[in-house]
């Protein structure tokens, strides 16, 4: 078996049910990636990670080069050592982050100059230097390509400007990463909300090859309608054999919606970002904490999830916490938020196997209402 080897164990529909094999441990689909940032998940340890079920957690290279920077994770053994993860890591390219937070010099064929959002200090990032930073430095388990990242609304031809150059970054990305048969790397379809570009954007990256593929330029503006029209031809234009990942979403209904779609893996700040807002997600969306109608709530947030955050506190605790700004409170909300997006993923898996997804998908759909 190669090392990277997807394999699909049920379908429903487009849905599926499988494995990515990696040489540390499998990541079974569809998979929810927690996002560890600048090497942590915020507010929690990697116990409280790894408790919750998750398989794999993401880093990122914008961050961790400009702190504490890729060379001195290198030289303290690594990112799975410097966090504390035995589990597979993905890192994403940087670009992202470079279009969003860098205050951008230059976006040019080479590379893209930018200065840090923290201290105004130049840096390039090409390419080969995005890859050098994930596989060499950091050890990213799974790396992706640089892409140019741009967001909606935009004019079809600045889109096709953006999936053209992303394509060339892809195939200077590959030739950098080479052979690496205990590392994988991702190629990332572009095209923003037009098809033909879509279409344009996966013949290029086949012509590359990579270990697997993973739909960029979503989750930036378009909405959940706008993603599922994409979502409708997108996935299934990447090869079957390859696991399909969709970047930076999302909420419990985007993630399902984008399964049935034929969407293996996902990651989003969702969990954390709301756990520090005072948020906690169920199925039928996120309930504020805040609210004063659980200040005399001695119910769990969910005992039938198997976390203590989740199941060993009172609302009316968890309200104290958040009205009171206490850390905790933004400690156990995180640790249920994820917990509960990776329960999600085991039942959406179950669902799959069983033949049961459409029922599931029903059932959210009716169960969202309006945040409490």
């Amino acid at each position: 078996m190669a090392a990277f080897e997807f394999t699909v164990d049920a379908t429903e529909g487009a849905a599926r049910a499988g494995r990515l094999h990696t040489p540390r441990g499998p990541i079974l689909t569809p998979a929810f990636m927690p996002v560890g940032t600048g090497g942590t998940v915020k507010s929690l340890t990697m116990d409280q990670v790894r408790s919750t079920g998750a398989q794999v957690v993401l880093g990122n290279t914008y961050h961790l080069m400009l702190r504490p920077t890729a060379e001195r994770v290198e030289a303290l053994g690594g990112l799975h050592r410097f966090m504390g993860w035995e589990g597979p890591i993905l890192t994403d390219s940087g670009g992202f982050q470079v279009m969003s937070l860098g205050r951008i010099a230059r976006v040019e064929e080479e590379a893209v100059t930018f200065a840090s959002h923290l201290d105004g200090s130049p840096h390039v990032l090409s390419p080969e230097r995005s890859i050098e930073i994930q596989a060499d430095l950091l050890g990213a388990d799974i790396a992706m390509q640089l892409d140019a990242c741009i967001a909606w609304p935009v004019e079809e031809a600045a889109a096709a400007q953006a999936m053209r150059l992303s394509a060339r970054w892809g195939a200077r990305s590959s030739a950098a990463f080479g052979r690496r048969p205990s590392q994988a790397l991702f190629g990332i379809q572009q095209g923003s909300l037009f098809e033909a570009l879509r279409r344009e954007s996966t013949q290029r990256l086949l012509e590359t090859g990579f270990d697997g593929y993973a739909i960029g330029g979503l989750a930036v503006g378009e909405g959940h309608d706008g993603m599922c029209r994409v979502l409708d031809y997108a996935a299934a234009m990447l090869p079957a054999d390859r696991p399909r990942y969709l970047m930076g979403v999302g909420k419990p209904v985007d993630i399902v919606e984008a399964v049935a779609r034929g969407v293996d893996m996902f990651d989003c700040v969702l969990p954390t970002r709301s756990g520090r807002h005072g948020q906690a997600w169920t199925l039928a969306g996120p309930v504020n904490l805040s609210n004063a109608r659980f200040a005399d709530d001695e119910a769990p947030l969910e005992p039938t999830i198997d976390c203590p955050a989740s199941r060993d506190y009172s609302r009316a605790y968890l309200h104290h916490l958040v009205k009171s700004r206490e850390i905790l409170g933004q400690v156990l909300l995180s640790w249920h938020n994820l917990a509960f997006f990776e329960d999600l993923m085991a039942k959406v898996r179950a669902a799959i196997t069983a033949g049961t997804l459409g029922r599931m998908r029903g059932e959210l759909a009716r169960a969202r209402r309006p945040s409490l």
